[in-house]
């Protein structure tokens, strides 16, 4: 049972390339914008960035859902922006089953991509924030998001696999 959560500051490609992921490997996807509670929605759809106080119902619900899938023996991939060190913490308890990924990019690029994206409560205004908050994984697999979803998912792909052997 492997857990492969793809973080990153908003725009860098983790429901992207986390569903293209899933797709190549058999296993569930689960996007982490949906265990937000609606308060946190709104906040972000208004230009406020969240705090830790917001952000800790989101990280537990996440947190329940890792639960659950090792409980099931569930194989799966979670976007979610795991900012912090203390966040990737709780997420992964004092298990070692997680494969982290951060997905990780230039200013310029993520900010291309938010002023692009549609329909989405993150607005481009709101990535300084994240960036200030990022706090850079020294256990991650990371990757450059220059290159197409479609490379960056099948790099992915392979490294869980010989990881898994």
């Amino acid at each position: 049972m492997t857990i492969c959560i793809l973080m990153g500051v908003a725009g860098s490609g983790k429901s992207t390339i986390g569903q293209l992921l899933a797709q190549e490997l058999g296993w569930q996807f689960y996007d982490g914008d949906d265990f937000h509670p609606p308060e946190n929605i709104e906040k972000m759809s208004c230009g406020i960035p969240l705090d830790d106080r917001d952000r800790l119902p989101w990280l537990l619900a996440l947190q329940n859902l890792i639960e659950r899938m090792r409980r099931d023996r569930d194989n799966g991939i979670i976007a979610c922006s795991s900012l912090k060190q203390a966040y990737r913490n709780l997420l992964q308890g004092n298990k070692q089953d997680i494969f982290w990924v951060y997905l990780k990019g230039n200013y310029e690029l993520i900010y291309q991509r938010i002023k692009q994206r549609q329909h989405h409560f993150m607005s481009a205004q709101m990535l300084q924030s994240q960036i200030e908050l990022l706090e850079e994984p020294k256990n991650a697999f990371i990757i450059d998001i220059s290159k197409t979803p479609e490379e960056i998912a099948f790099q992915i792909a392979t490294r869980l696999n010989s990881s898994l052997v």
